[in-house]
């Protein structure tokens, strides 16, 4: 099994995947952070509003470190041929698109946008309103991630765009661990204290 793996993983590619991983999930908490940090400070104290912020960050390291387990499980299924640059590429292209959904999702609740009362009143009646909803964001989800997956794999240029973004995002992705690594130290000076 360990060598099925180092086949199709390299350690700087274990890392570059765990790198993209994290990107989307930290920069995300980032922005929540800084939305709610203002309130948060008037409502108790800096300390507390940076104590928030420390548990957000660790929390989005440990979900980076979930989906990074999943993508490298994910890769594994790709295709044997395919070399190591274009498998992260792929991967990376995945988690930025499944990502870039979540937090759409998630903007939606903050905004405040609810389905029209039509809609509400017509789930309401039918047998199966979850059903309706899966299925309606299944056929709204899927064409935006399998169409430019498709297009990707079709793509020569699509890896050499893709590994220039990778690079750009590990630098900045690094310094979103050493906040994690902030976060940590302060929640352990925050639980002796």
């Amino acid at each position: 099994m360990v060598n099925f793996i180092t086949q199709r993983y390299s350690r700087q590619d274990l890392w570059s995947l765990f790198l993209i991983s994290a990107f989307p999930l930290h920069f995300w908490t980032l922005i929540l952070v800084f939305r709610d940090i203002s309130w948060l400070t008037e409502r108790t104290n800096a300390w507390d509003a940076i104590g928030v912020a420390s548990y957000g960050m660790v929390f989005a390291f440990v979900e980076s470190v979930v989906i990074f387990l999943v993508l490298a499980l994910l890769g594994l299924l790709t295709p044997k041929q395919w070399e190591s640059n274009r498998r992260i590429a792929f991967l990376a292209f995945l988690i930025l698109i499944i990502s870039t959904w979540g937090i759409i999702s998630q903007l939606l609740f903050l905004w405040n946008v609810f389905l029209p009362a039509q809609a509400i009143e017509f789930l309401r009646h039918s047998s199966h309103p979850l059903r309706i909803i899966y299925a309606v964001c299944l056929m709204v989800v899927t064409p935006t991630v399998l169409l430019p997956a498709y297009s990707f794999i079709r793509s020569k240029k699509a890896v050499t765009f893709m590994q220039n973004i990778i690079e750009r995002l590990s630098l900045l992705t690094m310094l979103y661990l050493f906040f994690d690594v902030l976060g940590l130290i302060i929640i352990i000076i925050r639980n002796i204290s």
